[in-house]
């Protein structure tokens, strides 16, 4: 039995690669600084899990694999390196395991966790029991990672370091680009450059299906080789599957009709918010329908459809104050969370906590930051969370500066956060808390302290 140590285990992309192993019968084994849920579920699922890094953790191991964030002088990398051990990154590592699958890869710049877990959902109500891996857990399927039996292998193509490039899919979905991660990708020419790369990956006879609304595919689709199928998807009345007649329903999110070359195809009732998720749903369907299944049940699944975590997640409810969690750390992102959930709560005020995410992602897009919260009637900025960088004196207090179209605080702790929130919170608001860090924290703790006050 092959044996794999991964180090950082804890992250999305480590996590969901050691479950599809543990579930293909590899003898699985990984580390973290500090344990996430996802390590722990791990862990009670029969992977050996180290918190914290050392030479021995690795003992036994045919192959590590590492996650971007891991340096090369990583205690574990070097003890690898010195037994003679290859040590892969996922990119190199996935390339491999998926060899043997027809694999689907959703790329993009937003919405492709959403985007594979609509997938991956969907073609479950096929009875088509796919392997899959997604960057956050799924509310239908229960996990973030899965080892089917059949053909088929949805995965997150994820553009950080380079990832996307170790694939060789025989279908891409690709949401959008717009530019992220500065800190690997130092120009927007640098950034489009690996998708126009990643495309080119394609399997001969491959298929890319790209939203139509987004300017730099029009770039990308004269990179696309020619013995490739090309479909688009959108709002933009030039897209061959087209969305129309957006209408918000009861559930809060939308129905809408689904066009062929202008025909009517389809009708979808959407429960999650957004109109970035009706074109996430777009995009399923035109893979989905392109590769021969059912229009009607394809629909019927993404009206089922749950959503993920930590993406317009409503964790809970106190004192008639809902508290949403939502990932979003992108200019873009902020915007189409802010933007759902003022059409799903139109007459509540809504309190946007950010938590901007990397030094150099918050000083790159400064101005589109700062121009994001149009949706949002009270602002808390903190502290940027550092992540995997260095502590700079660079401040988000400036960009708080910037907004001048909403109420806006500068809080730079979490507990000054929450204090302010118990304190100024009422009986019809919205709280959205915006990370891709630790402020998540925000929505539980205070959940717990605004029903211990009393209203």
């Amino acid at each position: 039995m092959t044996h794999v140590h991964l180090i950082g285990i804890g992250g999305t992309g480590i996590s969901s690669i050691a479950r599809v192993l543990l579930e293909k019968g590899y003898e699985v084994s990984g580390s973290d600084r500090v344990l996430s849920s996802l390590a722990v579920d791990l862990r009670t699922a029969g992977v050996t899990v180290f918190e914290g890094h050392a030479a021995e953790n690795i003992t036994g191991a045919d192959i590590v694999v590492r996650s971007s964030a891991i340096p090369d002088s990583n205690v574990e990398v070097q003890a690898a390196i010195a037994k003679g051990i290859p040590v892969l990154k996922r990119s190199d590592f996935l390339g491999s395991l998926l060899s043997q699958y027809k694999s689907i890869a959703i790329a993009g710049s937003h919405g492709k966790t959403t985007t594979s877990a609509m997938i991956a959902w969907t073609l479950k109500s096929l009875e088509q029991d796919s392997s899959y891996i997604l960057g956050g857990v799924s509310k239908n399927l229960k996990n973030n990672a899965h080892a089917g039996s059949g053909e088929l292998f949805v995965i997150e193509a994820d553009e950080y370091d380079r990832m996307f490039l170790g694939l060789t899919p025989d279908v891409i979905l690709l949401t959008n680009i717009g530019y992220d991660h500065p800190d690997c990708f130092p120009t927007i020419q640098d950034y489009e450059g690996a998708f126009h790369q990643f495309v080119n990956c394609l399997k001969p006879g491959g298929l890319v299906v790209a939203n139509a609304d987004d300017a730099a595919r029009l770039q990308l689709f004269k990179s696309i080789q020619a013995e490739h199928i090309a479909l688009t998807y959108g709002f933009n009345s030039s897209a061959v599957y087209r969305a129309v007649n957006l209408k918000v329903n009861q559930q809060g999110g939308f129905t809408f009709d689904i066009t062929f070359n202008g025909k009517l195809t389809a009708t979808v009732n959407l429960s999650v918010p957004g109109e970035h998720n009706v074109l996430n749903a777009l995009g399923v369907f035109a893979t989905l329908a392109h590769m021969g299944y059912a229009p009607t049940k394809i629909t019927a699944a993404l009206e089922l459809f749950e959503g993920t975590g930590r993406r317009f997640e409503v964790v809970g409810e106190v004192n008639g104050i809902t508290v949403i969690d939502d990932y979003a750390h992108h200019p873009a992102k902020i915007q189409a969370t802010l933007a759902a959930a003022r059409n799903r709560y139109p007459s509540r005020r809504i309190v946007a906590v950010w938590q901007p995410h990397t030094y150099s992602r918050t000083k790159a897009l400064e101005a589109e930051f700062a121009a994001s919260f149009h949706n949002a009637n009270l602002v808390i900025v903190s502290e940027i969370y550092a992540s995997r960088e260095k502590l700079e004196s660079y401040s988000s207090r400036q960009i708080v500066d910037e907004i001048t179209y909403a109420e806006t605080h500068f809080i730079p702790t979490l507990p000054e956060i929450n204090r302010f929130l118990v304190r100024e919170l009422h009986r019809n608001d919205v709280l959205i808390v915006l990370s891709a860090g630790d402020a998540n924290q925000v929505c539980t703790d205070v959940l717990t302290a605004l029903s211990e006050r009393n209203d």
